[in-house]
């Protein structure tokens, strides 16, 4: 596992990898216990780096090339069980008084959820080259008494089964009362790979057929007009019309959110935390690449990654602009001058625990929750600005918490009252959603997308000039 490459150039002889001439022994696909240190080399990092999971593991694999598709996805399968399974893990670790470490959590996966005995995990820590290093006596003795039980116990606490962190769980037990647990397991499956067609390249029909004649199962989303659901994991290099922009992966719950702003033809749309521009390519296809739209955002990164997809995706109706905060000057220059107000704004993140499996264990910004709800007014109050007489303003988060959904919806119309809720039924009425007559409010486990909700809201129109005054 020391070796650094850039690809595999031969192939497996007899259990070694030529790589440029030089035969590498014990390749990941021959070697179960290579392919086990390359996970714990792998959730080590991940515990060592302040950054979000998938980064990091994007970075990891970057360096690591020779590992191949096969490989890539067991390890990833494993290292998201993991994460996956982090509170249980740790409660079995603490009843028996062991640190919660990488090795530590992974002799307790072996033997806890895949039911290894002891003597087939001591042979996966053979200490061989490439391997990892024979079990202590110590971790030997954690393996005699994890042997023969499963991962959940009678003892464990509903939150802990449920892998729901404490900072989440009263305002997501409020939220849910009886179906509490139901939505909690429903996040603990892995997410859907959902892709969205661009309508400027392509029809939905004809890229179902293209997947179908690449082998690859896949069928049209029960919700999103636009929207694929691909029922199998696939390398994504196998998708030749997502490098040309014919269509994009975006769960469906953040499809339905853009196709709430209504954007039509010929209008001035501002997205304004726009992020790499997912939502925006949505609004502006369904713009037909007509009228305008401004992707704002406070990182220079995001917005130059957004650009890339914009031209790939053969959309010319975008416009970037960086801002130094939400209360940039560029907002009141541009005061009452757009007819559809994007706000999808930072949140906690508990709607993607199924794809950010690691994002449940950070509570949300550095100073918490409350923090982070009384940003999110300021932003949705500075963008209402933009908004003109007669136009919409869409507030979305991917967030299941009341305090940043409901309420701060509720505060907002309470402190703006020339703003009006939009029904859901009047601007998505294909969406099954009986718990709410006003916003949209999507679950894993109702909706079988992430966690996103939204609310519409219109703007009062210009009052019109009295007939007779102007007489």
């Amino acid at each position: 596992m020391k070796v650094r490459c850039e690809r595999i150039v031969s192939m497996v002889r007899g259990g070694a990898v030529a790589y440029k001439g030089v035969f590498q022994p014990e390749c990941l696909s021959v070697n179960p216990s290579a392919r086990l240190q390359a996970t714990l080399d792998l959730v080590q990092e991940i515990d060592h780096v302040a950054r979000p999971v998938d980064a990091v593991v994007s970075a990891w694999f970057r360096t690591r090339r020779y590992i191949d598709d096969r490989d890539r996805g067991l390890i990833l399968e494993t290292v998201y069980s993991l994460l996956r399974h982090h509170a249980r893990l740790g409660w079995w670790l603490e009843g028996q008084g062991r640190e919660d470490v990488p090795r530590n959590r992974l002799i307790a996966w072996l033997a806890l959820k895949e039911g290894r005995t002891a003597d087939q995990v001591k042979s996966l820590f053979s200490g061989a080259k490439f391997s990892p290093a024979v079990l202590s006596e110590r971790e030997e003795a954690l393996l005699a008494k994890l042997e023969g039980h499963a991962i959940d116990h009678p003892a464990m606490p509903e939150e802990v089964r449920l892998e729901c962190p404490d900072w989440a769980a009263g305002a997501l037990r409020a939220r849910f009362g009886e179906a509490f647990a139901d939505e909690m397991a429903a996040m603990l499956t892995a997410a859907p790979l959902d892709l969205r067609v661009n309508p400027v390249k392509a029809m939905r029909d004809d890229m179902l057929r293209a997947l179908k004649g690449f082998g690859v199962k896949a069928q049209a989303s029960a919700l999103a007009p636009y929207g694929i659901r691909v029922d199998e994991r696939l390398s994504l290099a196998r998708l030749p019309m997502l490098k040309s922009g014919e269509v994009e992966i975006q769960d469906e719950g953040s499809q339905l959110v853009a196709l709430l702003v209504d954007a039509r033809p010929g209008e001035r749309v501002v997205d304004f935390c726009a992020g790499a521009g997912g939502k925006t390519l949505a609004i502006a296809a369904q713009m037909d690449n007509r009228g305008h739209v401004i992707a704002c955002d406070v990182s220079e990164g995001r917005l130059k990654r957004g650009a890339e997809r914009f031209r790939r995706a053969g959309l010319h109706n975008i416009q970037t602009r960086l801002l130094a905060s939400e209360t940039d000057k560029w907002v009141k220059r541009h005061k009452g001058g757009f007819d559809r107000v994007l706000v999808d704004a930072p949140c906690s993140g508990t709607g993607t625990w199924r794809r950010n499996p690691d994002a449940r264990w950070r509570s949300p910004e550095e100073k918490g929750l409350d923090a982070l709800v009384a940003m999110q007014a300021r932003i949705l109050a500075s963008a209402a600005r933009l908004v003109k007489p007669g136009g919409r303003l869409v507030y979305a988060t991917c967030s299941m918490l009341p305090a940043e959904n409901e309420d701060q919806v509720a505060a907002f119309l309470a402190a703006h009252p020339g703003f009006k809720p939009v029904p859901l039924k009047d601007v998505a009425p294909q969406v099954t959603n009986s718990a709410h007559l006003d916003y949209l409010a999507l679950t894993p486990a109702r909706h079988d997308t992430d966690g996103f909700f939204a609310a519409v809201m219109q703007r009062e129109a210009a009052p019109t000039p009295d007939a007779a005054a102007i007489s």
